[in-house]
C-alpha cells in the first residue's frame, strides 16, 4: 500500500505520515520546508508530482494557513484587504486544486483510492453564525467547491475513488495556538488517527462530501 502526504512538515501532515507508516503504508512526503514544494507555484507542483510513480492508495493534502504575511483574521469589513484575500485564495483554494490537477495520473483507475483535502468548518456557509474571518472563510468555502467539483469529474474515470473535504477539528498546532480560545483541542497524532478512520470509512457514494473528524456531514 502506498500513501502520499502533501504538507508533511506541518503538525497534522507530519502526524499523518507517521500514522500511515505505522499502518505499513509506503509513505511519500512532500512539503515546502523540506522539498521546496511550493503550493502557490504550479510549476513546482507539476515538477514534484510529475517525478512520482503512480498508484497511491491514500492521499492527504494537509496544507493551509490561517495567517499569511502577518495578517490576522479580519474581525470586520473595515479590515478587508485585497492582497490578503488573494494570498488566502492562492494558498488555501487554488493551490490544493492545482495539486488535484497534477495528482490525477497518480491515482489508480481499477482499484480503490481515497483522497482527503483538509478543509475547515469555518468554510461552511451554512454553519457560519459568527461572521468575521472573511478571507480564510471564503478561501475554504472556495476549496470545498473546487474539491466537490473535482470529485464529480474523478468519479467518471475512477469508479472506486473517493475524494472528500475533511475538517480535522481544533488541533493543537502553531496554526491554531493563538485562536483556539476555549475550544477543546486534540494533539496532532490523535487528529491524524481520526482523519484516517473517517477517510477509510467513506465509500464512492460519498465522494465529493464534506465531513468532520467524527465522520459527520458538515453543511456547505
Amino acid at each position: 500500500m502506498r500513501a502520499l502526504v502533501i504538507g508533511a512538515s506541518g503538525g497534522i501532515g507530519a502526524a499523518l505520515a507517521v500514522a500511515l507508516s505505522s499502518q505499513r503504508y509506503d509513505v511519500t512526503s512532500l512539503s515546502r520546508s523540506v522539498d521546496g514544494f511550493d503550493l502557490t507555484d504550479e510549476a513546482s507542483i507539476a515538477h514534484h508530482l510529475g517525478a512520482l510513480r503512480g498508484g497511491f492508495d491514500r492521499v492527504f493534502i494537509a496544507t493551509g494557513a490561517l495567517e499569511l504575511n502577518g495578517a490576522a483574521p479580519e474581525k470586520s469589513l473595515r479590515q478587508l484587504d485585497p492582497a490578503t484575500l488573494a494570498a488566502q485564495f492562492a494558498l488555501n483554494a487554488t493551490g490544493p486544486a492545482l495539486v488535484l490537477k497534477h495528482l490525477l495520473p497518480l491515482i489508480p483507475r481499477e482499484t480503490p483510492a481515497k483522497i482527503a483535502v483538509l478543509s475547515a468548518r469555518v468554510g461552511s456557509i451554512g454553519d457560519n453564525g459568527l461572521g468575521g474571518w472573511y478571507a480564510y472563510r471564503a478561501a475554504k468555502a472556495a476549496l470545498n467547491q473546487l474539491v466537490h467539483t473535482a470529485a464529480i469529474e474523478l468519479a467518471r474515470s475512477h469508479k472506486q475513488a473517493v475524494l472528500a473535504c475533511l475538517h480535522p477539528g481544533t488541533v493543537a498546532t502553531p496554526l491554531t495556538a493563538k485562536y483556539a480560545g476555549n475550544h477543546p483541542t486534540v494533539p496532532p497524532a490523535e487528529a491524524a488517527e481520526n482523519l484516517m478512520t473517517v477517510l477509510d470509512s467513506l465509500t464512492p457514494a460519498q465522494t465529493g462530501g464534506f465531513f468532520d473528524w467524527q465522520g459527520k456531514v458538515v453543511p456547505w
